[in-house]
């Protein structure tokens, strides 16, 4: 397995990234991740909204430390709270507390802005996201489905403030979905973004 630096950060993440959304059975599980491990593999990649996805990666990894463990918050946690969805400070909040119970850790290394929310200023997520990294709970973010003028007024406030800037871009890339090249690749290289490509098979088309 080869490693890449994690934006401008010097963390080094493996260039698989594992993504846990579909893990439901424990035992299945831990086998995927001693496989994944054993070849080297270090990033892992879960979210708030994935199901039991946290619980069975928090019951079933071993070696804590060894991982790069990535979250994301944003998708609603309850559908009759209006404040359960979103990127302000009261949904990242309980949603990492949440997530943090459930991968039965005290911290993160990687906390993903699931997607861009129209209705929440850049301002309140980049200091809400730059107060629990200064509280030890994360140590780096990242942006996943967001335009590329947000994402680089969000940095460009972090640089400005002294804000934790994202050191990571997520986007659905393949060769039937390209559109990314145009202005994300560009504005990642640019910021020095590390970028990590979700459904890369197409959701199977390509995989036959």
């Amino acid at each position: 397995m080869r490693y890449r630096l994690f934006g401008r950060t010097g963390l080094r993440v493996s260039e698989l990234l594992l993504g846990t959304m579909t893990l439901r059975e424990k035992e299945s599980a831990r086998r995927v991740l001693d496989v994944y491990a054993d070849a080297g593999g270090n990033f892992l990649d879960t979210a708030s909204a994935y199901g039991e996805s946290e619980e069975v990666l928090g019951a079933v990894m071993r070696r804590r430390d060894r991982f790069v463990v990535a979250t994301k918050y944003s998708l609603s946690r309850d559908a009759d709270d209006p404040n359960a969805g979103g990127n302000h400070r009261k949904n990242l909040v309980l949603s990492l507390e949440r997530s943090l119970r459930r991968l039965r850790t005290d911290y993160v290394d990687v906390l993903w802005v699931h997607l861009w929310d129209r209705h929440t200023p850049a301002e309140e997520t980049m200091r809400a996201l730059d107060d629990v990294v200064r509280a030890g709970k994360v140590l780096y973010v990242g942006v996943s489905d967001a335009p590329a003028w947000f994402v680089a007024r969000a940095n460009t406030l972090a640089e400005w403030r002294g804000w934790t800037p994202f050191a990571g871009l997520q986007v659905p890339y393949s060769l039937l979905q390209r559109d990314v090249e145009r202005e994300l690749l560009p504005m990642a290289r640019a910021l020095g973004m590390s970028v990590a490509a979700w459904g890369p098979l197409a959701a199977g088309k390509l995989s036959g």
